[in-house]
């Protein structure tokens, strides 16, 4: 089962959790108040780079007629749409800029160039998701309604599947998100869902008649060359953006948490159920900028409201933090996160009996449980922030080798003997 018991499972005390909230809101005074022309001058050339690499990437698609150049041109506007779906749209629909009062790039104006609309993802993603994060059964980016990411999701026979289901989200990622935006809204009103029915259709009308209709009819007899790259380009985008959500959400490490967790849950829990259900992978400036600055992900979801372009500068001091306070910071490279959310993706394909972990003790799904039995009850919530959830995690390790090694020694004994 997933964590019910947040404090628990993280060795902490109550007076710890709420030390470490009052750390991560200095942390976001700071940040707050040193916002200025630097922050604003960064999304002004942000925008302005992406648009003209849309507008040199189109030319070089419609005015050339070599392979070369058109796959180099192919490749830029996917970068272009890249950069406008991850670091602006959703990093403005997130209110990162909403301080700086411009009325283009506000969370409730922008709409970003994919068939999902804005509102729509607005609700999902900054309430459904940024609120309830990885809590099962409120959280519905917890593999998108198609796959299966946790033992607490019960198996069901289409889940064999979800290995073609997960290439298939893959190339199609905007028309998963736009889909399970609009899923989010079952909750309203009759009236309210044919609006927002009616809406979506209107925004994919729009989308596709821009990319597969307009585009094209500018090529005249080429019309073929310049659907083909926009449709690539369109793939390549939806790739890349499911690979980095992914390994933000899906790897080991990054937690789940049951429906119990939410109960009377306080500020500082909040913070550290973020801390410990997101995950971060290396990156560079390059990589860093091409996926929104997501590759902080942790960061993010402590502080999704603030400008992307902080959190690598706050990256080390929420690092700072897991180190003062025994906490494990979730990252590795890109390569390392994606296997290992392949891993969880083909394993939990199929039903539990072919599973040998257990529910609580797994890389996919942990609970509180699997502390119970390993340690005793005096050392499950140390108040020492020296002695927190890596060191118990480093010692469940160390002793998981120990027996493997004891019983490995036990049988070839039985063998000789």
């Amino acid at each position: 089962m997933a964590i019910s018991d947040i404090k628990e499972y993280a060795h902490l005390s109550a007076a710890d959790v709420e030390s470490l909230s009052d750390e991560l809101n200095s942390i976001r005074r700071s940040v707050t108040e040193s916002l200025g022309e630097a922050d604003a001058s960064y999304i002004y050339r942000t925008i302005a780079f992406q648009r003209v690499l849309d507008i040199v990437s189109r030319l070089m698609i419609h005015g050339t007629t070599t392979k070369p150049a058109w796959v180099i041109g192919t490749a830029t506007l996917g970068v272009a749409k890249s950069v406008e779906n991850m670091e602006i749209g959703h990093n403005v629909s997130h209110g990162q800029w909403d301080w700086m009062n411009d009325p283009e790039i506000h969370s409730g104006a922008w709409e970003w160039d994919m068939v999902g609309l804005s509102s729509q993802w607005r609700y999902s993603h900054n309430y459904r998701h940024h609120v309830f994060s990885n809590v099962v059964g409120m959280d519905e980016d917890l593999g998108y309604g198609v796959i299966r990411i946790t033992r607490d999701q019960p198996w069901r026979p289409e889940n064999l599947l979800q290995p073609l289901r997960n290439l298939l989200l893959a190339a199609t990622f905007e028309w998963g998100i736009a889909l399970h935006s609009l899923y989010s809204e079952r909750d309203r009103a009759d009236a309210a869902k044919t609006d927002h029915t009616r809406a979506l259709i209107g925004k994919i009308a729009r989308q596709v008649g821009k990319d597969y209709l307009f585009f094209p009819a500018l090529s005249g007899r080429r019309w073929r060359r310049t659907l083909a790259a926009n449709l690539t380009a369109n793939v390549l985008r939806n790739v890349w953006a499911y690979v980095v959500i992914f390994c933000g959400h899906f790897p080991d490490g990054a937690e789940k948490f049951t429906l119990a967790e939410l109960e009377n849950e306080t500020r500082a829990e909040w913070y550290l159920r973020q801390m410990l259900g997101t995950a971060n992978f290396r990156a560079g400036r390059v990589m860093a900028f091409l996926s929104g600055n997501l590759c902080y992900q942790i960061e993010h979801h402590l502080f999704p409201d603030l400008p992307s372009n902080r959190y690598a500068e706050i990256s080390i001091q929420v690092r700072a933090l897991c180190e003062k306070y025994d906490l494990p910071y979730t990252t590795g490279s890109l390569t390392r996160q994606y296997l290992l959310v392949l891993r969880t993706i083909h394993k939990l394909s199929l039903p539990d009996r072919f599973l040998s972990s257990t529910s609580d003790d797994a890389p996919e799904t942990a609970s509180e449980l699997k502390f119970r039995t390993a340690f005793p009850t005096s050392t499950r919530a140390i108040p020492d922030p020296r002695v927190g959830l890596r060191t118990a995690l480093q010692r469940m390790s160390i002793d998981r080798r120990a027996r493997r090694r004891t019983n490995s020694s036990l049988e070839r004994s039985d063998r000789r003997a």
